[in-house]
């Protein structure tokens, strides 16, 4: 349900599905402040089939979408929902055959499908590179020896084709008003934008808008902002300030202007379906049980509602979720009433208080029969268009609270979808049906364990054994050395103490020959104190070590050699000395 654009007051003050006003006041837009911002990669998963490779890059709401599929390479650009342009470029291990590959896009994500040049020839790995990029992973959900799998790989690209074909069209918005609509740019001004992202914080250059009046939500009562854009320019993030919205775009606009604002639909229904869906699990919480929310976040793949109480049962868990979901069957309305501050009926609502900066009529949200609350967020107008609320479990919360999380519409099915997924792969690998998946895990739990014990046990053998085959030979002496690719901190303690001497110098390192792994060095208290921190300093690494030992972790294990030269210079040393 929407209504006509809003004219003064806080959010607090909003209609049903909001407009905000903006004081009418100007000031001149600074231009130049908009900085471009470096590109990213795309997480992208893969997998192997007789005929084809899958690749699959993971961007939600991908915006200016080019895929360019050549013979020995693919690039790949977009932007993310939050304007973040992305970039991979992927030198395959093999040719492929880019007349006979093609890419489908949905609201999720990116798939490619790219015929092989040799059919029937596994690939070990996407790429030609040595390094593994930290952005690309192999799809273990769909992974699988493929052996005369040729016709079942065949049915899934069409299905798949067809399927991703269809998410990818997307109908038009329902038939409402001010899904989008005209108003004026009253200011613009210079202003910064702090992301977090998978490199981190980020600071955004671009410009705080202000609009006579708008339809983007701004963030507040635990509910994010909307996303849509300005005159085709992507909003970022919409905050409130007073009674005026800023909306944050990285391309200024001219104070005056008359620009087209238009509301992300996805987004703004989801967080409608979430936010109406929690005023419900809130009014049946203390309804039946007398829990008082104290907080509540939407999430951006759950949501969760505090609770004050310590813990709840599982009764009282799936008491709430049967009642919720019996009153969206029942299609109960949702209305929004202004009330004025001094109404009589205000203390009779629901609510925690309205801002410090409020102004204008009380805004409230009624669900017919079950609850009215004081709101400024976005909501549906019936229950019906929750579809279904999925109360997924209880956690721990702060100060003697308990969260409660949720799932409400959408949220429910795209969870439906990943968890069917993951059965579908669990029933693959583990040839059981989904109801002895339990059973089949803790088997091989069991069976993991015994194996790990009899592993340190032979692992703890070979150790006595290095040590005692080191004190017997010929060259025992000086300094020892020994590196083996398997091994841990125990296994190279072992040998130090069958061998026990204080007489040499032990340097002792197991991992990847060229990266990353674990040293000793054993010996006389002294030379050890004295060397232990110049070798962890050659490999690049740190430890610490007292009584004899040091021991740590290394980076640069190919810089063994350099510690056996510091060593044997050192001994050199002291018997020259002596």
């Amino acid at each position: 349900m929407f209504s006509r654009p809003y004219k003064g007051g806080s959010c607090w003050g909003r209609p049903q599905d909001l407009k905000i006003a903006a004081p009418a006041w100007n000031s001149k837009c600074h231009p130049g402040a908009g900085a471009a911002m470096a590109r990213q990669h795309a997480r992208t998963l893969w997998y192997d089939r007789p005929k084809y490779v899958f690749m699959e890059f993971c961007v939600e709401d991908s915006t200016d979408v080019h895929v360019l599929i050549e013979d020995h390479r693919i690039v790949f650009s977009c932007k993310n929902d939050d304007g973040v342009e992305l970039y991979n470029e992927i030198e395959f291990y093999a040719k492929v055959n880019s007349k006979d590959s093609q890419d489908k896009r949905s609201s999720r994500s990116i798939t490619c499908f790219v015929r092989k040049w040799k059919e029937k020839v596994a690939w070990p790995w996407l790429t030609k590179e040595d390094i593994k990029p930290v952005w690309l992973s192999v799809d273990f959900d769909n992974w699988r020896d493929w052996e005369g799998d040729e016709e079942v790989e065949l049915a899934q690209v069409e299905h798949y084709a067809e399927l991703l074909q269809k998410v990818s069209t997307k109908r038009p918005p329902p038939a409402m008003d001010d899904l989008d609509f005209t108003t004026t740019v009253v200011s613009c001004r210079p202003a910064e934008l702090q992301t977090e992202g998978s490199n981190g914080k980020k600071v955004l250059s671009g410009f705080h808008v202000v609009l006579e009046d708008t339809l983007l939500f701004p963030e507040g009562g635990g509910q994010p902002d909307d996303r849509g854009t300005i005159n085709g320019i992507s909003v970022l993030r919409v905050t409130r300030r007073g009674e005026q919205a800023n909306h944050f775009t990285q391309t200024p606009l001219d104070p005056g202007s008359q620009v087209l604002v238009r509301v992300d639909w996805e987004r703004r229904f989801d967080h409608m379906q979430q936010h109406s869906g929690q005023h419900l699990i809130t009014a049946v919480a203390d309804h039946l049980f007398k829990l008082k929310t104290t907080s509540w976040e939407l999430g951006r793949f759950r949501s969760a509602i505090e609770l004050d109480t310590p813990s709840m049962t599982t009764e009282q868990v799936a008491a709430i979720e049967q009642s919720v979901n019996e009153k969206i069957r029942d299609r109960l309305p949702v209305n929004v009433r202004e009330l004025s501050l001094d109404d009589p009926e205000v203390e009779q609502v629901r609510g925690r208080g309205l801002p410090d900066d409020h102004a204008g009529p009380v805004r409230v949200i009624s669900i017919k029969g079950v609850d009215s609350n004081m709101c400024c967020g976005t909501h549906v107008s019936n229950l019906s268009d929750l579809q279904v609320i999925k109360i997924l479990g209880t956690e721990k919360g702060k100060k003697n609270k308990t969260n409660l999380i949720f799932l409400a519409g959408n949220r429910v099915l795209k969870w439906m979808e990943r968890s069917h997924g993951t059965e579908k792969a669990l029933t693959a690998l583990l040839k059981c049906g989904a109801e002895d998946h339990v059973e089949a895990v803790k088997k091989l739990q069991n069976s993991t364990k015994i194996l790990q014990k009899n592993n340190l046990n032979l692992l703890r053998d070979l150790a006595v054994h290095i040590a005692h085959s080191l004190r017997n030979s010929p060259d025992w002496g000086g300094v020892v050395v020994l590196h083996r690719k398997e091994g841990d901190s125990e296994f190279m303690n072992i040998i130090a103490n069958e061998i026990g001497s204080e007489e040499t110098l032990l340097f002792l390192t197991v991992g990847d020959e060229k990266g990353a792994g674990l040293f000793l060095l054993a010996g006389p208290p002294a030379s050890v104190e004295t060397l232990g921190p110049r070798v962890a300093e050659v490999l690049e690494g740190k430890g610490a070590g007292k009584k004899g030992r040091f021991q740590g972790k290394a980076t640069k294990m190919s810089r063994r050699t350099e510690v056996q030269a510091l060593l044997q210079d050192y001994i050199t040393t002291q018997t020259t000395k002596e």
